[in-house]
């Protein structure tokens, strides 16, 4: 059983055809996963790390790719080890999900968006395992648990679109485990996730990896994940294999320059002990001089007192309002010129919620928004327009929030055309302008979304929130899903261009040690509610509240002799948001433990 590993990736050669002729996306790479075992492959993104999983499930091919040379071999249950590359369609079908399972990065993208959650998940357990309608709904039920997702019979008659980015995730995962497959590729499996989430799934994969020997290719640019996960490390650079080893020979002595770059690049919760004002990232392979910190003003930009947004769920024969899905609850903060203010929490405490609120992409119930004077609740429509002048907003998915059929110069130019702030030569000169500031060659213009990589994408989605000098962005977990490296990059572009615009920003993220380095101050939030808030340094160093508290332990760290393990992470099931039409929740009401540092003393439910 264990001398034969279950895939084998033998010189695999991927070739892309483009108008400027083939660009080649994996060289020459060569490793293999043995039963029970998880091989990490890190890289940035473009350096082949997807393809090569693409590869081994066949799925390349759609996406314009060809397998150009080398052999894939899979040990197939009964049948032995194959060559995959000689598989034709129909074997193929019958592979992949029963025998090779699969976790997209895009979760929204990954789901289809007419059919149920239930309906998705029991797909493949009908078509593989010739399960009944009952079966498969038992055996959805188990895995919805498994993967802890709260009110699970609720959900799977939900949609897609119901549910929040974690969840969904969290929905593909159990996809990919319905068939219980021996070989398991999990490309970015857990970068749209927060913390606890992804402690928890981690220790389910690790869990299920034990139980069933299932062999895990994971691909990953979070190397906190790495040492929490890998036994094998494979490390990709522009489409070669530049370095493999055990994750520990990969941590304590990295041999290639490229290895020692990207862990020297990694952001480590507890850097920024001491330090009042936030800094820039470190950045692979640069030297970048002194680095400045930015203190920003005590004047205050944004003023909000007591938003609350929730959302009605409607039933019955006449679709009547039945419930409230209680989004944000009595939300109150400042945002200073200039200074940048964190929302942390697990996927569906409203910090999302929040953000669109704020712009009013959401329609808040009740509260005051007051951005630089000017009342935003009390706008008519057409004064809200001109406001948004003032403020924007990046989305978390930068594929579904740029148009895939306009050219990038286009879509960067598009809110410059609307307002009327340029035109003709000018317009273009500010396009290229805000393509060299966030460091996009300017050949891209002529570009389209899907010829982007994710981080190039997102820096397309930055360049048109500045395109109008805003005094306000809304990030909305704008960089979980870039890699290491880009995400320093982008990070330390959003500083710099605080530090010269004088930008304030509310950073709605999960990535504690990200918000660590960029917040000057951090709100907590739980259920909806803002359960900690405080400036950086006393929340990050003197969490008061017991959810801060559970959300900074479950935090991975970059060194495997420090793993995890599932005892430590004991988080309460989420209690459900959801509350009757008449039910009215109490005022939150906050103890000052030092100054600005504010604890919840209303019943959060943790």
């Amino acid at each position: 059983m264990l001398d034969q590993p279950i895939a084998q990736i033998e010189n695999l050669r991927v070739e892309f055809q483009t108008k400027d002729g083939p660009v080649v996306g994996v060289e020459d790479v060569s490793f293999s996963i043995n039963s029970g075992e998880t091989v990490c492959v890190v890289g940035e993104s473009g350096s082949g790390k997807s393809v090569s999983s693409l590869s081994l499930m066949r799925l390349v091919e759609y996406g314009g790719g060809e397998i150009a040379g080398g052999r894939l071999i899979f040990d197939r249950k009964n049948d032995g080890p194959m060559d995959l590359r000689e598989a034709g369609p129909d074997l193929m079908r019958t592979i992949r999900g029963n025998e090779i399972g699969m976790i997209f990065q895009e979760p929204m993208t990954a789901l289809n968006p007419v059919f149920t959650i239930g309906r998705q998940l029991t797909e493949g357990l009908r078509v593989h395992k010739g399960l009944s309608k009952a079966e498969a709904q038992e055996r959805a039920l188990e895995l919805m648990r498994q993967v802890r997702i709260p009110e699970p019979e609720k959900r799977l008659d939900q949609y897609p679109h119901e549910l929040s980015g974690g969840m969904r995730q969290r929905v593909v995962i159990a996809i990919a485990l319905a068939c219980e497959p021996r070989l398991l590729i999990a490309d970015e499996p857990t970068t749209a996730l927060d913390v606890t989430i992804q402690a928890e799934i981690l220790a389910l994969m690790d869990r299920l990896k034990r139980e069933t020997g299932t062999a895990v290719m994971f691909i990953t640019h979070d190397m906190a994940v790495v040492a929490q996960m890998a036994d094998r490390v494979v490390v990709m650079f522009r489409g070669n294999k530049v370095e493999e080893g055990t994750v520990e020979e990969i941590f304590e002595n990295p041999q290639h320059p490229y290895t020692k770059a990207l862990l020297a690049a990694v952001p480590k919760l507890g850097e920024m002990r001491g330090k009042s004002a936030p800094e820039p990232m470190k950045l692979l392979g640069t030297d970048q001089g002194e680095i400045k910190p930015i203190p920003g003003t005590n004047e205050p930009l944004l003023a909000v007192t007591g938003l609350t947004t929730r959302f009605p769920v409607t039933g019955g024969l006449l679709r009547r309002v039945v419930a409230n899905v209680h989004a944000a609850e009595d939300i109150s903060f400042t945002i200073n010129k200039g200074q940048t203010l964190s929302l942390v929490g697990e996927s569906g405490c409203g910090k999302s919620t929040v953000g669109r609120s704020l712009l009013r992409l959401v329609e808040p119930m009740s509260g005051q928004i007051t951005l630089d004077g000017k009342e935003i609740m009390d706008m008519n429509q057409s004064e809200l327009r001109a406001s948004r002048l003032d403020m924007q907003m990046i989305f978390q998915d930068p594929f579904a929030s740029l148009n895939p059929q306009m050219q990038l110069i286009d879509q960067v130019a598009e809110p410059m055309r609307n307002y009327g702030t340029a035109s003709g030569k000018a317009l273009t000169d500010r396009v290229e302008m805000l393509f060299d500031r966030v460091e996009l060659p300017r050949s891209f213009l002529r570009r389209f979304p899907h010829e982007l990589s994710g981080g190039q994408r997102q820096r397309v989605a930055i360049a048109r929130a500045l395109a109008l000098n805003p005094k306000l962005i809304v990030a909305d977990e704008a960089v979980s899903a870039l890699d290491v490296s880009v995400q320093a990059q982008v990070v330390n572009l959003m500083m710099e261009l605080q530090a010269e615009l004088g930008l304030s920003y509310l950073f709605i993220s999960h990535d504690m040690a990200v918000v660590e380095r960029v917040s000057h101050y951090v709100g907590v939030m739980y259920l909806g509610r803002i359960v900690e808030m405080g400036p950086r340094a006393a929340v990050f160093e003197n969490p008061q509240h017991a959810y801060t508290q559970a959300l900074m332990k479950a935090v991975p760290i970059a060194d495997p002799r420090k793993r995890k393990d599932e005892r430590d992470l004991n988080f309460k099931p989420i209690p459900s948001p959801m509350h009757p039409v008449g039910y009215d929740p109490e005022p939150s009401k906050y103890s000052e433990v030092t100054p600005e540092h504010f604890v919840l003393l209303t019943d959060s439910g943790y």
